[in-house]
């Protein structure tokens, strides 16, 4: 209370101890912070292609070529013009005619098709262990099948879903003000429908409402009905019934159980010739929840639906396999730095697969496992750069990193987003937008109004800011080539310069393209790839290349000229190397990238600008909770209690990151999504070893890092990426 009133009687703002103040002030810059547009010029930005590299044929051909001029539209605005009735009684029914007009596809034989498949043939005729052919008669297999599709489906009723979908829009027009989706977008995935292959659709779950928006959202626009995976333990016997006349699916319990069970071998069989398309759980929930937060409110709240590129599955499988490389764990490329037993960065790629595994997927083959997990890694930076910047995280960021002037930072932000090709899902007046911003933000700060109408923004200090530290993790993705640079600078200079030195005393300090790379490349492999979004087809030091000339771009590097060197943009007397001739189409390897011999005398020094520092350590920053978290992981060795589960392990790194929060006042490490990271990153550096147990898998602390000294190493190690 008191520093709430200190903030009453200030007359200019300004950053309290804690550095947790902020005020709403546009500081002078005028007309151009009044309104906020999500175009640069004429156009929005475009994301989500697929990738070029592996379907070349469908980036092309799946595209449509006037997407940017196509606009929004709401989903679940029905009206008159949506019918093929006119009239005053038509404009009151328009809702129940609209879900009347749904077209409905028939059902076809479904279980005889699932039956007369290849896999569940050769069990009936014991072609494979398990099979008719060791002991059970055909009959009976043939019974057992049923009884499992039975379990998974049942045909659906029109009827049903017609009610079903009047009642949803119901629903969702209380809940919505409007449900928006990009019609260049729809545009896409309806031409990759009118092609006659099954659409396979792969959601990244941001609410429990998926599970009734995304079905509903491709029935209005003429996709037909979408056959959803549900999780049967998460519902009811009769709710099941009710979900299977829907359309839904339901995997049999026996799928998940281990390969060498033969009641899963006969269940995975079915699940895999039924193909269930999309997982989603439960959304009856979520109504419920949704219904008694918004019971007596009278605003509602607008949603958006993301879209990516389409492509053929079939092109990918072609493609992948034609450019795959050796590979190598994280234990052997990072291991021998850590410890110091060598400086040499390995020239190979990681291999880091935490695709979780599950029966169906260990029924694969290996190099069929490869390619889901590798598929996954493409689905998942797509579905990431398809995703809009809110308003929140934008504000989450600004006030995590202490900014002091909101309207023009909040301005800056926006335009940079934009700039490097992501969308943004906000526009409008800029100081009604920041309000809203804070309003929604209201659980997590503290508004204080000064002279002339200023609002002084004050943190609440708490475990609040772990969830403002989860909204500025989503603006990640767009600076995320800086911020690995920006990191691998730091870590550069970590044992040159005190970490606390001026910004001038850096910049005198000459860094080597070499140098840089290797910085890079370390902390590539020590980010997890669901953070780093790296997809398989791109090579490491393709990628070094590109921080690198993102850190020259944004103008934090600058070129220095060495004496009797060739100037940096001297090409006119640059030699073609053999490593740039033109290579087969198939040969993609690492040797595209530039000579490292000849960067030998390249040098760089970080930019004197006077925006430089600051934007330097905004970078930095966006990677500091992951990398906090895994540096409190490190000095948690010799706490924790080993052996122990995953699951437990976990509760125990939770709980230190909990109270070292306490400790310290930063709570953005106090997540247990980090927790689970870091474990996960640890394993894979050979660091804790999962062992089996007559329990179940159990962690125990490698003998390599059982010493104190080898411990020490590891934490030193991922602290001189972190800029304090």
């Amino acid at each position: 209370m008191a520093t709430m009133l200190e903030g009453r009687r200030q007359t200019q703002p300004r950053s309290s101890p804690s550095g947790r103040e902020t005020s709403l002030r546009s500081s002078g810059f005028g007309m151009k912070l009044e309104a906020v547009t999500p175009f640069l010029g004429k156009y929005r930005p475009f994301v989500g292609r697929c990738c070029q590299t592996c379907t070349p044929k469908s980036w092309e051909s799946l595209f449509h070529r006037s997407i940017t001029d196509l606009g929004f539209c709401s989903v679940i605005l029905v009206k008159e013009e949506n019918t093929r009735f006119r009239g005053w009684l038509v404009r009151r029914l328009c809702y129940f005619l609209w879900s009347l007009e749904q077209h409905i596809p028939p059902c076809q034989d479904a279980p005889q098709k699932i039956v007369e498949s290849t896999g569940v043939q050769n069990l009936l005729s014991g072609r494979v262990p398990g099979g008719a052919g060791e002991g059970q008669a055909p009959d009976l297999v043939k019974k057992e099948v049923q009884r499992i599709l039975g379990h998974i489906q049942a045909s659906p009723r029109p009827f049903l879903v017609r009610l079903f979908s009047w009642a949803l829009l119901r629903f969702l027009n209380c809940l919505f003000l409007n449900v928006q989706l990009h019609k260049g977008q729809m545009k896409m995935v309806q031409k990759a429908a009118q092609a006659g292959s099954p659409l396979v659709l792969l959601s990244t779950h941001k609410t429990l409402l998926d599970g009734i928006l995304l079905p509903f959202m491709l029935l209005s626009q003429g996709l037909g009905v979408l056959r959803v995976a549900w999780d049967s333990r998460a519902c009811s016997p009769a709710l099941r019934v009710l979900l299977r006349k829907l359309g839904g699916l339901f995997l049999p319990p026996e799928a998940n159980l281990s390969l060498d069970s033969s009641e899963g071998l006969l269940a995975r069989a079915v699940v895999q010739a039924a193909s269930a398309p999309l997982g989603l759980r439960t959304g009856a929930l979520a109504v419920l929840r949704s219904l008694w937060s918004h019971w007596g409110c009278s605003h509602r709240i607008c949603s958006r639906v993301h879209l990516a590129q389409p492509f053929s599955l079939q092109e990918y499988i072609v493609s992948a396999r034609s450019c795959w490389g050796g590979r190598q764990t994280l234990e052997q490329l990072l291991q021998p730095i850590v410890l110091g037993q060598c400086t040499a960065v390995p020239d190979t790629e990681k291999e880091q697969e935490w695709t979780p595994i599950t029966g169906p997927l260990l029924a694969l083959k290996e190099e069929d496992q490869l390619l889901v997990r590798r598929l996954s890694c493409h689905v998942l930076s797509a579905s990431v750069g398809s995703a809009a910047v809110m308003s929140t995280a934008i504000m989450a960021t600004l006030l995590l990193f202490k900014h002091q002037k909101l309207l023009g930072e909040f301005s800056w932000l926006t335009e940079e987003i934009l700039l490097r090709g992501f969308d943004v899902g906000f526009s409008g007046q800029l100081r009604s937008l920041l309000k809203h911003s804070l309003s929604l933000l209201r659980a997590h700060v503290a508004l204080l109004r000064i002279r002339q109408g200023d609002l002084l923004v004050v943190l609440r200090p708490g475990p609040g800011l772990t969830q403002l530290a989860r909204l500025s993790a989503e603006l990640l993705p767009v600076f995320l080539s800086e911020a690995v640079g920006a990191c691998a600078v730091r870590g550069l200079l970590a044992g040159r310069v005190p970490p606390q030195g001026p910004w001038e005393l850096q910049g005198i300090l000459l860094l080597s393209q070499n140098e840089l790379y290797r910085q890079i490349l370390l902390l590539m492999h020590l980010l997890p790839q669901d953070v780093l979004l790296l997809k398989p087809c791109q090579s490491s030091y393709c990628y070094c290349q590109e921080v690198l000339d993102r850190l020259i771009q944004c103008g934090l590097l600058v070129a220095e000229e060495t004496p009797g060197s060739r100037s940096a943009c001297d090409t006119g007397r640059q030699r073609l190397s053999r490593k740039l001739l033109w290579k087969p189409s198939g040969d993609f390897t690492d040797s595209d990238s530039d000579d490292f011999e000849e960067a030998e005398g390249r040098y760089f020094r970080l930019s004197q600008q006077s925006h430089c520092p600051d934007f330097f350590l905004f970078l930095c920053r966006l990677l500091s909770p992951l990398l906090k978290a895994f540096a409190q992981a490190a000095a948690f060795l010799h706490q924790g209690q080993l052996p122990d589960t995953e699951s437990g392990y976990t509760e125990q790194l939770f709980q230190f990151l909990q109270a070292t929060a306490q400790e310290e006042g930063i709570f953005e490490c106090a997540d247990p999504k980090l927790a689970i990271s870091a474990i996960w990153t640890f394993r894979d550096l050979g660091v804790l070893q999962q062992m089996p147990s007559p329990a179940g898998p159990r962690l125990h602390l490698s003998p390599t890092f059982a010493s104190r000294e080898n411990q020490q190493k590891l934490e030193q190690f991922i602290r001189q990426f972190i800029c304090s």
